[in-house]
């Protein structure tokens, strides 16, 4: 067996999206919720980086609700693409000085979850996950249409196919 192989038959590829998935939303739903939790601390570092109060409260919404987006496997590619731009901005606004070796880690550490998160855009949220529970109810739903839609126009036939009798028997004689 190849190394495909194996991975498929124990299904390795889901089980690796999935951590991939509950490792990256737990850096953004902690930050998030530390954010959150310690707010007015918050707000006064951010403000001496010039960050206002409501992209103080933006940014706690966005690591909370992407973050959560991405380990649950809800809307997973639209929160991975969204934390992976905020990643660059992050990374292109307040670490470029690579002077500090502090900074260059962080700048590295943004653009590599980054990478990381377009990837996940990429790859989707796999078969463990909210994704595919409401792709598969979305598909039944679909096909639920499909057949009350059959049904109804099976009925409008039945109707007429009567109506039509009905009126051939009213003319002629010896008939219902």
């Amino acid at each position: 067996m190849t190394p495909t192989q194996i991975a498929s038959k124990f299904h390795l590829t889901d089980l690796a999206l999935l951590t991939s998935r509950l490792l990256l939303s737990l850096l953004f739903v902690h930050e998030g919720l530390e954010l959150a939790t310690h707010f007015d601390g918050a707000a006064k570092a951010m403000a001496a980086l010039g960050v206002s109060l409501p992209l103080l409260v933006a940014t706690i919404a966005l690591q909370l609700g992407a973050g959560l987006s991405v380990g649950l496997g809800l809307l997973t590619r639209l929160g991975a693409v969204s934390l992976g731009l905020f990643c660059l901005a992050t990374a292109a606004l307040f670490h470029t000085n690579f002077a500090s070796q502090n900074e260059l880690l962080h700048f590295e550490k943004d653009l590599a979850i980054a990478g990381g998160m377009f990837v996940l855009a990429v790859a989707g949220g796999g078969t463990i996950s909210l994704d595919r529970v409401l792709k598969g109810l979305v598909k039944r739903r679909q096909q639920d249409r499909e057949t009350v839609a059959a049904l109804i126009a099976a009925g409008a036939f039945y109707r007429l196919a009567i109506s039509s009798f009905h009126s051939k028997s009213a003319n002629t004689p010896g008939l219902i």
